[in-house]
């Protein structure tokens, strides 16, 4: 049998607000999830599946630059 998390489970495991968690739900953003009934039910797979998907270190290469691209070579003076 899979193992599952509720909303209240993965909160915390994230440590993110149930309403963070929510928002992430309804705008397709965070991991997938699977309704039985009116409950709401996370797929430990699914979460690390997310998990290993998000960007790590600096911007995460979600922004470009800002300004043009600075030269590695000095001007001689």
């Amino acid at each position: 049998m899979e193992t599952f998390l509720n909303e209240t489970q993965l909160s915390e495991m994230l440590q993110v607000s149930l309403a963070c968690l929510r928002r992430w739900r309804l705008r397709g953003e965070g991991p997938e999830y699977v309704k039985v009934g009116p409950l709401v039910r996370y797929r430990l797979e699914a979460i690390m599946r997310w998990v290993d998907g998000l960007p790590t270190g600096g911007n995460g290469g979600r922004l470009k630059p800002v300004g043009p691209p600075r030269s590695r070579l000095h001007p001689v003076a």
